[in-house]
């Protein structure tokens, strides 16, 4: 029996040296950041050829990457933009929710430019979106963003016919509310680079033969706050179509600042069935000020499989005259 405990001893001694040795700390924007020793982000931070990329992850197509050119950039630390995210799963679930609420978490500045759509009177939109991001330059992380879908700057705010004109386009504006992640790396860089309002907790990626799961972690009790599970559609499509995603917020600086991401989608399906995803809110945190937002009505499920995206860092907006 005292060979046995021994034996167990040893093993978990080994397996803390292992876990101790398989990342390092580097400084980053002032702060100390533990990073994958020996990772994409230790090694290149964020240019990464794409040769190695080619030999890491040999069955990853990048065919795309090769016509997009980096560039060296001051982010609030040095980088180059934009940041690439080789191969990705995501799921959406977009609500109707209180349009007061939304309007007053949006700063006035923002405003000036993009509005709330409002599908019908006193209801705006929300989109909760879980991202697994399984190898990119910042190695891998998981993500859940909480965004107020908004007009482009400039244009009318027409309600349902803005939001078709988006969807037409594959071209969306939102600001994002919250975005919590589950490695510094990723928050520091979030924050400092990107303006966007993210903290480190634990989130949890499930992959089963019918279904995704995203469980969000309370930081304050260490439970399950948030998990949103999203059925595999079965009608998903292989065309290859492209997204983009922007956002507007302000910079350390409080200037008025604009980013965006290009999303290239391999595989994707959507419904409008309530029934092909589930949120589950408790007592959390999170779960908490989602409840405020009022949601109601499920408007559209994306299940997204298999996207690659080009993460741009963020300009200062200029109004069109």
């Amino acid at each position: 029996m005292t060979t046995i405990k021994n034996l167990i001893l040893l093993l978990a001694l080994l397996t803390t040296s292992y876990v101790e040795s398989a990342t390092k700390t580097i400084e980053l924007a002032g702060e100390k950041v533990p990073v994958v020793k020996g990772g994409l982000y230790d090694q290149y931070r964020s240019n990464p050829p794409l040769s190695v990329i080619a030999e890491q992850a040999p069955d990853v197509d990048l065919s795309w990457f090769k016509t997009i050119k980096k560039q060296k950039v001051d982010m609030g630390f040095e980088s180059y933009s934009p940041n690439f995210y080789y191969k990705n799963s995501k799921i959406t679930a977009v609500f109707s929710a209180d349009l007061d609420m939304l309007t007053s978490l949006i700063p006035a500045s923002v405003l000036e430019h993009v509005e709330p759509i409002s599908l019908w009177p006193g209801r705006g939109l929300v989109a909760i979106t879980a991202y697994a991001y399984h190898y990119c330059d910042n190695d891998t992380y998981n993500e859940l963003a909480i965004s107020v879908i908004t007009t482009k700057p400039g244009s009318w705010n027409l309600g349902a016919i803005s939001l078709l004109n988006n969807q037409w386009n594959d071209d969306f504006w939102g600001v994002v509310l919250k975005l919590p992640v589950d490695t510094e790396l990723a928050r520091v860089r979030g924050v400092v680079g990107y303006n966007l309002p993210k903290w480190t907790t634990k989130i949890s990626y499930k992959n089963t033969p019918k279904t995704l799961t995203f469980s969000l972690f309370d930081n304050a009790t260490n439970q399950p706050d948030v998990i949103i599970t999203g059925k595999k559609l079965s009608d998903e499509s292989t065309d290859e179509k492209f997204v983009r995603n922007s956002f507007m917020n302000h910079n350390q600086q409080g200037q008025l600042t604009t980013g965006y991401a290009d999303n290239r989608y391999l595989r994707y399906a959507s419904s409008t069935s309530d029934e092909d995803v589930s949120l589950e809110l408790h007592q959390g945190e999170l779960s908490q000020f989602i409840r405020s937002l009022d949601l109601g009505s499920m408007i559209k499920y994306e299940y997204v499989p298999d996207f690659q995206s080009a993460l741009y860092a963020p300009t200062y907006f200029k109004a069109k005259p």
